[in-house]
């Protein structure tokens, strides 16, 4: 049996916060139930590329989970989600705030029918304060909440990530610590919660090094200005053949081996910018497989920058089973929260859209004849 097995959830989210949290959940075992539109498709499932239909994208984000349609705006809506509420007892939600009251299925409303219902609802900028009916993205989250004005070149200002930091870490990752600590609490004393994942709070709260020092009058850090942020030699270095190389040898047991294996010894006296500079002159030399060669033995913290492809044949995600594939082919990651050092197994692939609202809806307890008619009025698409 998984961790969270026991756990059900009616995920009414789309495209990457809300359904990373969900995934999460179902790979520890929670039964996840996505209620998706019958007219308007999540956009991440029609992404390139494609396998079956669905995007690779969406098929390692939904998986091991259930779909149903159910248009929210119909009148009847809010019975079959009532009748859900017999079985499944956490909410998470994305829409812009008040959304979900408008339909009659905010926390409020529902937590009428189900006092213990844990409700979380994700969100760019909170369920209050003065931007929380304003649109945004991961980008415009770092931007205000202070993490973009460090993180990038002091040539170049900012520069856009390519994993969605705001997104996952402060949107994804908080939602679940959220609603596991509203299931204990819930399990303790009977009452239910409704979380309030702010994205933008969220990345604030990640800036765990450089935010206390500039809230208590500290210097304001910029572009390469910390040791953290390229204004030392803890950087990424260039290699001959236009690759990359990343160096995080900051403990002095570290910068010894670093420089000993360079042959540059000499080097330690130099303050942090000049090493740097020394550094890259360094690594500009020789091609980067070299650079592997010489350090694969080395405890130094200095690693190759590898492409997806290149991480995902390398020997520690193949040590650790990282990266699963189907019978018929499908590669994807594993789940990468461990229990008693368990090899992880391939998920159920994700759903196509509505593939089990029959199913689910035999569960609610409605009678087959209201089941039909709610079907002739286009309730389920």
């Amino acid at each position: 049996m998984k961790p969270l097995s026991g756990l059900k959830v009616l995920d009414f989210s789309t495209l990457l916060p809300g359904p990373y949290a969900t995934m999460l959940l179902a790979d520890l075992g929670a039964e996840v139930v996505r209620v998706e539109s019958p007219s308007r498709d999540d956009l991440v499932r029609n992404m390139q590329p494609q396998i079956d239909g669905q995007s690779a994208a969406f098929r390692y984000l939904n998986r091991g989970k259930q779909s149903i349609t159910l248009d929210l705006k119909h009148p009847d809506a809010v019975t079959v989600i009532h009748s859900l509420l017999d079985e499944f007892d956490i909410v998470i939600e994305q829409f812009r705030p008040g959304v979900m009251d408008r339909l009659g299925l905010g926390y409020e409303a529902l937590k009428q029918i189900k006092p213990g219902l844990i409700y979380c609802s994700i969100t760019g900028y909170g369920q209050t304060g003065s931007h929380a009916e304003r649109a945004g993205h991961d980008l415009n989250f770092l931007a205000l909440s202070g993490c973009a004005s460090h993180m990038g070149r002091a040539a170049h200002g900012p520069a856009p990530l390519g994993v969605q930091v705001a997104d996952v870490a402060a949107g994804s990752h908080p939602a679940v610590i959220g609603i596991l600590s509203a299931v204990i609490q819930r399990d303790r004393c009977g009452d239910g919660a409704h979380i309030d994942i702010s994205m933008a709070d969220n990345s604030m709260a990640l800036q765990a090094l450089l935010a206390p020092g500039a809230l208590n009058g500290g210097a304001e850090e910029s572009y390469e200005t910390h040791f953290l942020n390229g204004g030392g030699f803890y950087d990424y270095y260039q290699t001959k053949d236009q690759r990359y190389i990343a160096v995080g040898s900051l403990e002095p047991q570290f910068k010894q081996r670093l420089l000993e294996t360079l042959e540059a010894t000499e080097l330690a006296c130099l303050d942090d910018m000049t090493l740097k500079i020394r550094l890259q002159a360094i690594f500009i030399s020789e091609e980067l497989a070299v650079w592997q060669a010489r350090f694969a033995e080395v405890d130094a913290c200095v690693e190759p920058v590898l492409s997806m492809q290149e991480a995902a044949e390398h020997e520690l995600f193949h040590s650790r089973n990282m990266i699963l594939e189907s019978a018929q082919g499908e590669r994807q990651i594993a789940p990468a929260i461990r229990f008693d050092n368990q090899i992880p197994v391939m998920p159920e692939s994700a759903p196509l859209r509505g593939q089990d609202t029959e199913a689910v809806m035999a569960r609610t307890g409605l009678k087959q004849e209201e089941l039909e008619s709610f079907r002739q009025a286009g309730l389920f698409g």
